[in-house]
């Protein structure tokens, strides 16, 4: 379990890098958008904001996944990002989904590998 834990991890890690620095660096070109995605992309563009949060986000939870610290709070910070990746490609691009159900999965699966952290989270006191 923990082999599949530091592989997932890590596959994780080089994913969020990868998208993150490739939209800071405009390192390669934006994928042709169609029909209600364009328009939905649109409105993310138009926020000015959300775009650069969520791929910062993703560089710092990136980089704690790569090294293996904070795992705990990057697992707990991207998950709002992942499930929004899920939805986003269940709804409006489905040809894409294999990857969202690995993001999606792969967060479950190493919060639950990390599970113990994050048992008082649910304690009623």
């Amino acid at each position: 379990m923990k082999i599949a834990a530091i592989i997932i991890r890590t596959m994780l890690g080089l994913l969020f890098l990868y998208t993150s620095i490739s939209y800071f660096f405009h390192l390669t070109p934006e994928p042709v958008s169609t029909g209600e995605f364009k328009a939905f992309q649109l409105g993310l563009v138009a926020s000015m904001y959300l775009f650069p949060l969520a791929k910062a986000v993703e560089l710092l939870c990136g980089l704690s996944f790569i090294t293996g610290k904070y795992m705990t709070l990057a697992n707990i910070i991207i998950f709002p990002v992942t499930l929004n990746i899920l939805l986003i490609n269940y709804f409006l691009t489905p040809e894409n989904l294999p990857i969202a159900i690995f993001v999606f999965v792969g967060n479950i699966f190493l919060i639950f590998t990390h599970w113990e952290n994050y048992k008082g989270l649910f304690k009623a006191d």
